[in-house]
Parts: C-alpha cells; structure tokens; sequence
C-alpha cells in the first residue's frame, strides 16, 4: 500500500540518524539520499524500501521539495541539538508536516483541488503527532541524544509552565487537524482518524502527568487500549459517524 511506502521510508531514514551508532552517519544519509532521486528518475531501485517509495512518488506525483525538506530535517538531527523557533518550525515542517502532504497525495488521488483545500489541516495535524512525540520522548532525546526540539524551554529545570504551554499549542494543532480529517475522502478518514484518536489519548496521558515524569520514563497508551481505539473507531465509520 502507498502509505505503508511512505511510512517504510522515513522510518528507514529516522534510523539512520537515531540508532546506528559508532558509523558515519552523515555518509550513510547522503547515500540514502542520493539513492533515492536515482530511483525517482530511473523508475526503480535495488533497495526494496526506496523502490516502493518512488513508486508512490511517481504514481501521486509528489512534489520533490517534500522529499528535500524531510531529508533536511533528517541532517538536522545530525548537527542540531539545540533549536531556535525558526529552526524548530523548520524540522517540524520537514520531519512531520510533508509526511503529511505526502500521505494527503494519495488520499486525493490527484485532485488538486482537493489537496490544496486540505493541506493546512494536514500539515496541522502532522505537527500537532510530532509535538506529541517530542513530549513522550524528551527522556531518550534529552538525556541520551542531548537534543531539545522545544525552544526556550530548559529541560534542566522543566516546569509545569512549560508544559502546559507546550501542551495549548499542540492542542490547537490537533484541533485544526480534525477538521481536515473529517473533510477527507471517505476511504482515507477511518485509518487517519484512528491514528488521530490514537495519539489524542496518548497526549491526554502526557497532560495528565507531571512535568517531573515525562522526564524521567516513557508514556505509552497500553495495548488493550489500542484495541478499544481500533473497535470505536470500526464502529463510529461503519455507523457513519465520524
């Protein structure tokens, strides 16, 4: 499946830059890199993951500049542990916002019409999944990557204050991306929305806990509740009511 594509391959870059320690990481990312376009322009690939994706990339047309800014944010995580607001928006926009363009790609199926319309909602609720992650992985990001992804904010000294204003401009995000799920077409809006009802109860469990305990493990959502999320979600679209 197309999406299941696009998810292989920035997973395969995610681990590049977060879990092969003691290699050149930067040579083996230049190298993805290079490999990728190559597949794009020649229509094929060597490397299963990569052929996959540039076959979503030339059925949906997926515009290039998705493709350079995820990679962008990938070499950040290389050089960066320290972010500025506009390097902040910067990764977020490439590591989160164009997996969600580039996913919308294949939900529009070519309506341009359509995509434009809901683009913003998307990359909204992109954003609003990744903010969640960076506040249920600040333990392994912090303390054994030494990245802050949050700008202004000392982790030495992380305070309910900010977390609370971390947590008003995710909710705002996640907001803005309900309403585009709900506009979207009907065979995308069931598994978007179970991811959406996925992540949205994993950051009522963050909001729930002390700024002292995100620090300190990683929150999860159980997997029996997993399945409840997956079971409403069954029957909210077969009944029609999402």
């Amino acid at each position: 499946m197309p999406i299941y594509a696009i998810y292989a391959f920035v997973r395969y870059a995610d681990e590049i830059v977060d879990t092969f320690e003691g290699v050149d990481k930067q040579s083996l990312l230049t190298r993805f890199k290079e490999d990728t376009y190559r597949a794009i322009n020649e229509g094929i690939s060597l490397n299963p993951v990569i052929h996959s994706f540039q076959q979503v990339v030339n059925e949906y047309k997926i515009d290039s500049e998705l493709i350079e800014s995820f990679l962008k944010s990938m070499e950040m995580d290389l050089h960066f542990t320290d972010y500025t607001q506009a390097g902040y928006e910067t990764y977020i926009y490439g590591s989160a916002e164009v997996v969600g363009l580039m996913c919308l790609r294949v939900f529009c199926e070519g309506n341009s019409e359509e995509y434009e319309r809901l683009k913003d909602d998307a990359r909204l609720l992109g954003s609003a999944f990744q903010k969640v992650n960076f506040l249920r992985d600040i333990k392994s990001d912090f303390q054994e990557r030494g990245r802050t992804y949050f700008p202004n904010v000392d982790f030495n000294n992380f305070t309910l204050k900010d977390k609370e204003a971390i947590e008003a401009d995710i909710q705002a995000d996640f907001d803005a991306g309900l309403r585009g799920i709900l506009q979207l077409p009907q065979g995308a809006k069931a598994g978007v929305y179970l991811a959406y009802k996925y992540y949205l109860r994993l950051f009522d469990k963050i909001k729930h806990c002390p700024a002292s305990k995100i620090k300190q493990e990683r929150i999860r959502v159980p997997d029996f509740q997993k399945i409840v999320l997956l079971a409403q979600t069954y029957f909210q679209f077969r009944l029609n009511t999402i």
